[in-house]
């Protein structure tokens, strides 16, 4: 685990393809942000090495003056040169235990799962949260394991071992329904965001109901 003070893992936005963020990537997180955000992750697929530094360094600068933990997807590289607050993998990326050894101890570390299996593999020496899911389809990332439902959620909940994340067709009005399933430390969200008309809305919206007794 890592020696990085806890983040707050309520309200967690993922980055979409800045395409499809309606107010540009930048604006859009600045929005969210004061919407509520706790954490950004930036996630990029099917870009360069210099286009993702492009694009995230003002992400990592913003974020670093509102005080906003800052994620980056996958690339290690990318997560060191921005000297990034941590770095999340999936199953098909670099074992987490090489990413721990590469990034050392002074940053979080992410794992996604999304089955039993992978859950009780989880490494809490070198992993210091989880994101499960997808609990919902979800048209974000195609090639998303199948999505586990509220069942799902409640049997991979009572196993993590660790701070956990819901992923995957986060909605306000699904947020609670997942809470109610199992413990839940935190939502990951993209498109319900990022596609928003107005991203500090949306979640303020998502925030306030997770707050809800």
């Amino acid at each position: 685990m890592s020696t990085h003070p806890p983040i707050d893992l309520s309200l967690y936005l993922v980055t979409d393809a800045p395409e499809r963020c309606g107010h540009g990537l930048l604006e859009t997180v600045q929005r969210a942000v004061r919407g509520g955000v706790t954490v950004v992750q930036y996630r990029r697929e099917n870009a360069g090495y210099a286009e993702m530094l492009q694009e995230a360094r003002p992400l990592r600068e913003y974020l670093r003056r509102a005080g906003i933990p800052f994620i980056v997807n996958n690339e290690v590289e990318l997560a060191l040169e921005l000297q990034a607050d941590g770095i999340h993998v999936g199953q098909a990326d670099m074992p987490v235990e090489q990413v721990r050894r590469l990034v050392g101890p002074g940053m979080v570390v992410g794992i996604s799962v999304s089955n039993a299996g992978e859950m009780r593999a989880v490494d809490p020496a070198a992993a210091d949260y989880v994101g499960c899911g997808p609990v919902f389809t979800t048209a974000t990332k195609p090639d998303a394991a199948p999505a586990i439902g509220l069942e799902g959620w409640a049997e991979l909940s009572a196993l993590c071992p660790l701070p956990l994340v819901a992923i995957g067709g986060i909605t306000a009005a699904r947020a609670r329904a997942i809470r109610a399933a199992g413990r839940c430390d935190g939502f990951a969200v993209v498109s319900a965001i990022c596609s928003a008309a107005d991203p500090a809305a949306a979640a303020a919206e998502i925030l306030s109901t997770i707050h809800q007794p």
